[in-house]
């Protein structure tokens, strides 16, 4: 039986995020940077005959369906692929952080699977399929980082310095459908232009969810407090409640976490996504 065993789900960091606008949809009109990051889960694939998906959690618990299962699913429906597959999957990003973890677990379900498989689809054809399962998987399916717009459909790949970053996750979680319907969130940022945050990417811009975050998750505050006494300057990332800092050379070794149960580790950025290149068109 065909397998493949210990593929990378790497986590991002919005290195801004704006929200200028909204859609009669009630959509929220997005614009960010998205940036890789060398904290990564972990999953393992091995095709079935019996058209069944089905899961196993190699550490934390994830939901029934959670968007690795409706990944496959959903690259079965579009393509008529009737083989199926067991999924194992090694959480290490924390879930409810804006480190997308959920995300890219199903963006690299649909690459090793397309391979797997054998159905030979392009990165665009994926994007295509990833796009309803959520804003931030056709950004992991395309491998790039990136200038994200729209509602995460218009994506343009950036280079970006090498450097590293200090992240923290606070012990409580952040459910992103509360902070986009926060009566507060400010809706009406001035569109950015990408020359302006290529000239500073590490300070640009700000994080417009984090106003309404902090109020909801005391966490965000306290993590942002504990960066500003190492002496950095800290936002939160996506909707939170992760914050992070860019770290000069000159910090060596993390301090102490804020406070019991938080998740504090240095993290790498990433030039491309482990998997680039596993679909056509990828590079």
């Amino acid at each position: 039986m065909r397998t493949i065993w210990n593929v990378p789900a790497p986590a991002k960091l919005n290195l801004f995020l704006h929200v200028i606008g909204r859609r009669p949809d009630s959509y929220h009109l997005l614009q960010s940077a998205f940036m890789l990051i060398d904290w990564c889960d972990t999953l393992h694939f091995e095709c079935t005959a019996s058209g069944r998906i089905t899961r196993e959690d190699l550490g934390a618990p994830l939901p029934q369906d959670d968007l690795t299962v409706r990944a496959a699913h959903a690259l079965q429906a579009a393509t008529g692929c009737t083989q199926g597959a067991h999924i194992g999957v090694l959480k290490r990003i924390p879930a409810q952080a804006g480190l997308g973890g959920g995300s890219s677990d199903a963006a690299t379900a649909l690459l090793a699977l397309n391979r797997l498989w054998r159905l030979g689809l392009a990165v665009d054809q994926l994007a295509q399929i990833a796009l309803p399962l959520g804003a931030d998987v056709p950004f992991f399916v395309r491998g790039h980082n990136a200038w994200v717009e729209g509602v995460g459909e218009h994506i343009r790949p950036i280079d970006l310095p090498a450097a590293r970053f200090l992240v923290a996750k606070p012990p409580h979680g952040l459910d992103t459908a509360s902070i986009f319907g926060a009566p507060t969130l400010a809706r009406n940022t001035s569109p950015a232009i990408i020359s302006s945050f290529v000239a500073d990417p590490y300070g640009f811009g700000r994080n417009d969810l984090q106003p309404v975050a902090q109020a909801l998750c005391p966490g965000v505050a306290q993590g942002l407090d504990w960066l500003a006494r190492q002496g950095l300057s800290g936002r939160m990332t996506g909707s939170g409640s992760a914050v992070y800092a860019w770290v000069p050379g000159t910090i060596e070794t993390a301090p102490e976490p804020p406070g019991q149960d938080w998740q504090v580790r240095f993290c790498g950025n990433l030039s491309a996504h482990p998997l680039c290149g596993w679909a056509a068109n990828a590079g």
